[in-house]
C-alpha cells in the first residue's frame, strides 16, 4: 500500500519545497572588486531584492549610477508582483494533483514548471541585458564597447569587478521540486495502475 502510494508522497513533499521561495532568495548576483574584497550580494527573492545587508541595493546603485547603469528600482519591475502569484498557482495546483494522483496530471505539471522556469530564466536574462546594456551616454565613467550585464549562470569579469550569478537557497530547492516531481512521474509511469 505504501509503496503504490510512495510517488504521491514523493509528489507532495516535493511541491511544498516551492513554498520556500517565499522565505529564502531564488537568486544571488556578487560583485568582488579591490574595493570591496568581501563583496557585494544582491539577493533577488520572487516578490523583493534585497542584499547581506539593508543598504546593499543603495550601493549597487551608487555603482551602477557611475558606468550610466539605470538604478534597480524594486518597485518597477512587474514579475516581482507577478512571480508569488504563479508561484502559488503551482503550490495549489500541485496539492491538488497529487490528491488526485494521476500520472498524467503528475507529468503535466512537471513540464509546466519546467516551462515557466525556462521563460522566467529567458526573462531574466533579458532584465540583465537591459540594465548591461542600456547605459546613459553621460555618466561619470564611460567605457567604451563595454557592456556591464553580468551572467545568468557562472562568473564574468566586468572592468575590475569580477560578478559572480548563481542560485541561492530557494533557487537550489525549487531545482530539488523539480527533480523529485520529476521521479515521482517517473515512479508512478512505472507502477501498476
Amino acid at each position: 500500500m505504501l509503496k503504490n502510494r510512495f510517488p504521491q508522497i514523493v509528489f507532495l513533499f516535493a511541491v511544498l519545497l516551492l513554498t520556500s521561495l517565499f522565505f529564502f532568495p531564488l537568486w544571488k548576483i556578487t560583485l568582488l572588486a579591490p574595493q570591496y574584497p568581501e563583496g557585494v550580494e544582491m539577493h533577488i527573492y520572487i516578490n523583493k531584492i534585497g542584499g547581506t545587508s539593508p543598504a546593499t541595493l543603495q550601493n549597487i546603485n551608487i555603482l551602477n549610477h557611475y558606468i550610466g547603469m539605470k538604478p534597480i528600482e524594486p518597485e518597477s519591475i512587474p514579475e516581482l508582483k507577478i512571480l508569488p502569484i504563479i508561484i502559488i498557482a503551482f503550490i495549489i495546483s500541485g496539492i491538488v494533483i497529487a490528491l488526485i494522483n494521476n500520472k498524467y496530471l503528475f507529468a503535466l505539471w512537471v513540464i509546466l514548471l519546467i516551462i515557466a522556469g525556462s521563460i522566467g530564466m529567458y526573462d531574466f536574462y533579458l532584465w540583465e541585458y537591459n540594465y548591461g546594456h542600456n547605459l546613459d551616454p553621460k555618466a561619470p565613467m564611460s567605457f567604451e564597447g563595454e557592456s556591464f550585464q553580468p551572467p545568468l549562470i557562472g562568473k564574468k569579469n566586468i572592468i575590475n569587478f569580477t560578478a559572480i550569478s548563481l542560485p541561492h537557497i530557494g533557487g537550489w530547492l525549487t531545482l530539488i521540486s523539480i527533480t523529485f516531481t520529476t521521479i515521482a512521474s517517473y515512479l508512478k509511469f512505472k507502477s501498476k495502475p
